[in-house]
C-alpha cells in the first residue's frame, strides 16, 4: 500500500510539473510579484512630487518662499510663472500634484499685517500624492509663517528669545511608533505577499481534483483506494513538500528589501502554517465541488482578488460596512494579516493572536470536513457508475 502511494506521488509530481501554467503561477507569482512590488515601493516614501508656483508678487519674500518649497524633499518645483495661464489644461498631462498661487502685493500685505492669502490647488486624482503634497506644503507654509511672525516681532524691538516665546504658545513633539520612518515598503509589501501566497495556493489547489475529473485520471486512482482521506493526502503531500521552500524565498524578500518587521519567530510560523492549510483546503474544496478547472479557478479568483482590500490591512475596517467585514473574516488572509501586524509590528506573542488562530482553525476544520464528505460522495457515485458500466459491458 505504501509503495503504491509513493509511486502515485511520483505520478502526481509529474502531473504537476507537466502543467506549465500551474508551475508559472505556483513558483513564479510569489517570487516575481514579490520582487516586482518590492522594487515598486523600494523608495520607501513619496518624494519629488511636481508642483507649480504662480508668483504674482515677484518680491524678495515670495523668492524666499519659492526657495523653501524647492528645499523640501517631498516636493519638486517644476515651474515658476507670473500667472496661472492654462494650468487646468496642463494638469492632466503634466500630472502636477499641486499649484501654489502667491497673490500680488503679498509682501506688502505681510508688512501691513493684512494677512494675505496663499492659494493651494491640490490634484486629488491620486489621494496618496495629494495627501503627501498637502502635508509637505503645509509644513513649509507653517514654518515660513512662524518665521515671518517672529521676524516681525523682532523688527518691533522685541528680543529674539522673547519673540520666539511670544509666538510659540506651546511645543509639539510627535513620537512615531511602529515603522517610525514611514517606510512604505515595510507597510505594503507584507500584506501584498500574504495576499499573493493565498491566491497562489488557491489557484494551484483548484486544479488538483478538477483536472483529474476532466481527464478521467481520477477513475484510475480509485482503483487504488476509495477513501477520500487517501486521495486528499495524495494531492496535498506534493504541495506540502514544496510550499515551505516558497515561504522561505518569500521571507528572504523581507531581508533583501531591509524590512525590519519581526517575522522569524514561532507565532509567525504558526500563522504561516495555518494560512497554508486554510488556503489549501478551501482550494481543494472548490476543486472537488466544481469538476472544471476553469470554473474552479474563476470562482476562487472572485474570493481572492478583493481579499487584500477587505482585510483591513490598508483601509480601516471601521470605514467598511459591517456585512462586508463580517464576510471578510472568513477569508484566511484577513486573519493572517490581523495576526501579522500584532506579531511583526507590535511585538506580540501567541496569546495575542488567539482570536486569529481560532478563526483560521475553524476555517480549516469546516473546509476539510466539507471536502472529505463531498469527495467521498463523489467517489461512491463514480464507483457505482463504473460498476454499472462494467456490468452492462459484461451482459
Amino acid at each position: 500500500m505504501m509503495k503504491n502511494f509513493k509511486n502515485l506521488l511520483k505520478e502526481e509530481f509529474k502531473r504537476i510539473f507537466s502543467n506549465s501554467v500551474l508551475i508559472a503561477i505556483f513558483f513564479g507569482a510569489p517570487l516575481g510579484y514579490g520582487i516586482l512590488f518590492g522594487f515598486v515601493y523600494q523608495q520607501a516614501k513619496v518624494t519629488n512630487l511636481p508642483i507649480v508656483i504662480v508668483d504674482k508678487d515677484g518680491s524678495p519674500t515670495s523668492d524666499i518662499m519659492i526657495d523653501a518649497f524647492d528645499d523640501n524633499e517631498g516636493l519638486l518645483v517644476v515651474n515658476v510663472r507670473p500667472d496661472s495661464g492654462n494650468l487646468l489644461e496642463e494638469m492632466p498631462t503634466e500630472q502636477y500634484a499641486a499649484v501654489i498661487t502667491i497673490p500680488s502685493d503679498f509682501e506688502k500685505g505681510i508688512l501691513q499685517k493684512q494677512r494675505p492669502e496663499i492659494r493651494v490647488d491640490l490634484n486629488m486624482a491620486n489621494i496618496l500624492n495629494a495627501n503627501t503634497a498637502s502635508n509637505n506644503i503645509n509644513s513649509v507654509l507653517m514654518t515660513l509663517n512662524a518665521g515671518m511672525e517672529i521676524e516681525g516681532l523682532k523688527k518691533q524691538g522685541m528680543h529674539p528669545a522673547q519673540a520666539m516665546i511670544s509666538y510659540e504658545s506651546f511645543k509639539i513633539n510627535f513620537n512615531k511608533l511602529y515603522n517610525s520612518s514611514g517606510n512604505y515598503v515595510a507597510f505594503m509589501l507584507p500584506g501584498i505577499l500574504a495576499a499573493i501566497m493565498q491566491q497562489v495556493i488557491f489557484l494551484a489547489m483548484a486544479l488538483v481534483f478538477s483536472r483529474d475529473f476532466e481527464d478521467g485520471y481520477f477513475v484510475k486512482l480509485m482503483q487504488e483506494s476509495k477513501s477520500s482521506l487517501y486521495h486528499i493526502a495524495l494531492k496535498a503531500v506534493p504541495f506540502l513538500l514544496m510550499l515551505p521552500f516558497i515561504w522561505f524565498f518569500v521571507s528572504m524578500l523581507f531581508v533583501y528589501f531591509k524590512i525590519t518587521a519581526d517575522i522569524f519567530n514561532l507565532p509567525m510560523l504558526v500563522l504561516a502554517i495555518l494560512l497554508t492549510f486554510a488556503s489549501m483546503f478551501i482550494g481543494m474544496l472548490f476543486s472537488v465541488a466544481i469538476p472544471n478547472q476553469l470554473k474552479a479557478t474563476e470562482l476562487l479568483m472572485v474570493i481572492s482578488t478583493p481579499a487584500f482590500i477587505l482585510s483591513g490591512f490598508t483601509w480601516p475596517t471601521s470605514a467598511i460596512p459591517d456585512f462586508i467585514t463580517n464576510v471578510a473574516q472568513y477569508i484566511p488572509v484577513t486573519q493572517f494579516l490581523n495576526g501579522f501586524r500584532k506579531i511583526a509590528f507590535y511585538g506580540g506573542d501567541i496569546s495575542s493572536i488567539v482570536p486569529e488562530i481560532t478563526m483560521l482553525l475553524s476555517i480549516i476544520v469546516v473546509a476539510f470536513v466539507s471536502m472529505v464528505v463531498l469527495l467521498q460522495i463523489k467517489i461512491n457515485r463514480l464507483a457505482k457508475n463504473v460498476q454499472n458500466n462494467t456490468l452492462a459491458e459484461t451482459l
